[in-house]
């Protein structure tokens, strides 16, 4: 297959992802997420799976490339939901940390513009809690910047899946093409074999007195 074809542009489009999973993995470390550290570990492994199987003609590794894309369009949609609070979901909550700790996005505090100011706390209270941690001037509300991360991943997932379902359609035609002319040619071979092997000469015997 040459350069400009779907092959070269999947591979291009694993990189992305994968620039775009590590940038992510790094703000969600950063923030104590660890819903997504986990969604994202694994997503940097299928992805690389996808790009070794682009690069080495495995369709199956390829096809496992695929339905991971749904899954994790799935994923970032969720994401979405959850942090526009949508069907009764809340950014509030402990579900990204799994509820080990009240910790929230890394972009909460320091998104473009946020100023972080520490407000006292009672006694009773940790100075840990968020709520005693007064944010303010953030240009963009940190909900947005997740929105806009998860939108940027369904967008590389989305295209992916489409070139992935082309490419794994030109392998297996090529080896399908490959399979018939290597049968056919295996049959021509072995025929002319038998054809060349099969006559029998026969020279009179002269028998001496």
């Amino acid at each position: 297959m040459g350069c400009c074809t779907g092959r070269c542009t999947l591979i291009f489009l694993c990189t992305l992802q994968l620039l775009a999973a590590l940038e992510r993995q790094i703000f969600d470390f950063l923030g104590y997420q660890w819903a997504p550290i986990l969604g994202n570990f694994l997503h940097i492994i299928i992805v690389i799976l996808g790009l070794f199987g682009t690069i080495q003609y495995r369709p199956k590794y390829i096809v496992v490339y695929s339905v991971w894309t749904a899954l994790w369009v799935a994923w970032n949609v969720f994401i979405i939901c959850f942090y526009l609070e949508v069907g009764g979901l809340s950014k509030d909550t402990d579900f990204m940390t799994f509820n080990i700790s009240m910790h929230r996005s890394w972009w909460r505090e320091h998104g473009p513009g946020c100023v972080r100011r520490e407000v006292p706390a009672p006694a009773t209270r940790s100075l840990d809690d968020h709520s005693y941690i007064s944010v303010t001037g953030c240009i963009v509300g940190f909900q947005y910047l997740e929105v806009i991360h998860s939108s940027y991943q369904i967008l590389l997932a989305l295209i992916g899946f489409v070139y992935a379902c082309y490419v794994i359609s030109v392998f297996t035609e090529e080896e399908d093409s490959f399979d018939f002319i290597g049968g056919l040619d295996s049959y021509t071979y072995h025929h002319h074999s038998l054809q060349k092997a099969s006559p029998i000469q026969l020279k009179p015997v002269y028998l001496s007195k």
